[in-house]
């Protein structure tokens, strides 16, 4: 791996340093992710995001960010912003582009582009309280990825590509059972 270099917007050299904290004590790989979203109207919402939790430490952002999440009009909303399934597809899109980008980067990849398009097939049946609906969730996600990198041939970037996938949290967490504790305190 080339240590030496910032590639892809990487800085490779702090990229190996921080695989080597992670091997020299997993705990330094633990992280607590937060985010606080507050009601606003009708079906708009805003998001926060301004600390995360390192290895038992609060870790502030460097500013906090404000994300606002809305319906589209044809589900009442006002299309202030993306509906929440929308962010799930973004964050997929968002977390491969980060893995992709990391792991071209140590593997010597000069990325010339990357996009990623993602869509996901959702019923509304059961969301709106009929039940003989399938799931409410997505019951397909499709993600269609165009990369170009002029040093690495098309067998080393589809690799990477798989490579990424076994390797996303995001797909993970989609893709897997993750426990969800939920409770409400009511004023």
């Amino acid at each position: 791996m080339d240590t030496a270099v910032t590639r892809n917007g990487v800085d490779v050299g702090r990229m190996v340093q921080t695989i080597q904290a992670i091997e020299g004590d997993p705990g330094t790989a633990r992280f607590t992710f937060k985010a606080r979203t507050s009601w606003r109207e009708g079906s708009t919402s805003r998001g926060e995001i301004s600390s995360f939790v390192h290895a038992g430490q609060e870790v502030p952002h460097a500013r906090t960010h404000e994300l606002t999440g809305c319906e589209p009009d044809v589900l009442l909303g006002r299309d202030s912003g993306p509906n929440a399934v929308e962010l799930v597809l973004a964050a997929l899109g968002f977390c491969y582009a980060v893995g992709f980008v990391y792991n071209a980067a140590a593997r010597g990849y000069d990325l010339e582009e990357l996009t990623y398009e993602v869509e996901g097939d959702l019923d509304l049946r059961n969301f709106v309280g009929i039940a003989d609906g399938p799931r409410p969730g997505f019951t397909a996600i499709r993600v269609r990825g165009t990369a170009k990198a002029g040093n690495a041939s098309e067998e080393e970037l589809q690799e990477l590509c798989r490579y990424v996938q076994e390797t996303s949290p995001v797909l993970d967490i989609i893709a897997h059972p993750v426990p969800v504790e939920t409770s409400l305190t009511v004023r």
